[in-house]
């Protein structure tokens, strides 16, 4: 057995039965995010986009010449666009993702909209540490990008470990510019992770084709059902995968037992106050510098210097 089908095994064997939400991004579903963004009750994309269209000269002005772009997770957003087209002689563009097909396709995707610009894609999981390539131009600085309040999928633990990565990536005198999600109406954030069109709920439940293609388990998907519930006092979004019967599920040699109505947790997607990140964030090494909000303060773009 491999320790990486060791951990996933030893998380459903829990009390409350765990996945990573890495095993979210195989190739399809990294697609059903892209969709997940068009959905008009996620305000997260869109706010952020505002946010970005409102301030990016400010933006690549802090983030200044001859940067390299470290993306966590492929980008073909217009965010990624927006930063690529304002940036100052931008050094390379290193998208980074799990997910192979993904990450081929927006690497042809930016690099022909932007011929002038380096891209040189990564294949790995980037909450370990992992080699960054060699540009033809030496970058003055490294900014990893981190957009869409991704790093609220983080426990508190794993949210500084991959801040942590982050910081070894960025090297000396580098920095973060990432996108955090706050705190705010409870009913709106409820809405956004329980769309009418049920995208998420999709996405939700692949989590378990995924398993079933690459670790050869017999989850039924038509046996579990989408959950998503906003706790305000936790300050973040549970989402869960509900087993709709009693049931075994086998990976390997191992059988996982569910009763009606057990859950797995699949994600938790944390709403940070301002000075609750800058704490983190200071944890893990980095300053904030610079923080960009909505009107609302719905969410904030921040751009942390490495200590």
């Amino acid at each position: 057995m491999s320790e990486e089908l060791a951990i996933i095994i030893a998380g459903l064997r829990k009390t409350q039965k765990m996945l990573s939400p890495k095993y979210f991004y195989d190739d399809a579903g990294s697609r059903l995010f892209e969709e997940i963004t068009e959905q008009p009750e996620y305000y997260l994309t869109n706010t952020e986009l505002d946010i970005m269209t409102g301030n990016i000269d400010e933006m690549t002005e802090v983030i200044g010449e001859q940067a390299s772009l470290i993306e966590f997770g492929s980008g073909s957003s217009m965010k990624t666009r927006m930063l690529l087209e304002h940036m100052h002689a931008p050094a390379v563009y290193v998208p980074v993702d799990i997910s192979e097909e993904h990450l081929h396709e927006s690497q042809l995707s930016i690099q022909a909209d932007f011929p002038e610009i380096e891209v040189l894609p990564v294949v790995a999981d980037f909450t370990q540490p992992f080699d960054l390539p060699n540009p033809r131009t030496t970058p003055l600085r490294n900014v990893v990008y981190f957009p869409g309040s991704t790093i609220g999928n983080f426990e508190h633990e794993d949210a500084l470990g991959l801040l942590g990565v982050m910081h070894t990536e960025a090297g000396a005198g580098g920095a973060l510019l990432i996108g955090v999600d706050l705190q705010k109406d409870p009913a709106v954030v409820d809405a956004a992770y329980n769309d009418r069109a049920g995208v998420t709920a999709q996405f939700n439940l692949n989590i378990l084709r995924h398993l079933n293609r690459a670790f050869g388990s017999d989850f039924n998907i038509d046996a579990f059902a989408h959950r998503a519930t906003y706790r305000p006092d936790e300050g973040r979004v549970v989402v869960e995968l509900v087993s709709r019967t009693r049931q075994v599920v086998h990976i390997g040699d191992v059988e996982i037992e569910f009763a009606d109505g057990e859950s797995i947790i699949t994600e938790y997607s944390h709403k940070y106050t301002l000075d609750g990140f800058a704490d983190m964030a200071e944890t893990a090494g980095f300053k904030v510098r610079h923080v960009w909000t909505d009107p609302q303060q719905w969410f904030s773009v921040q751009y942390c210097v490495r200590k």
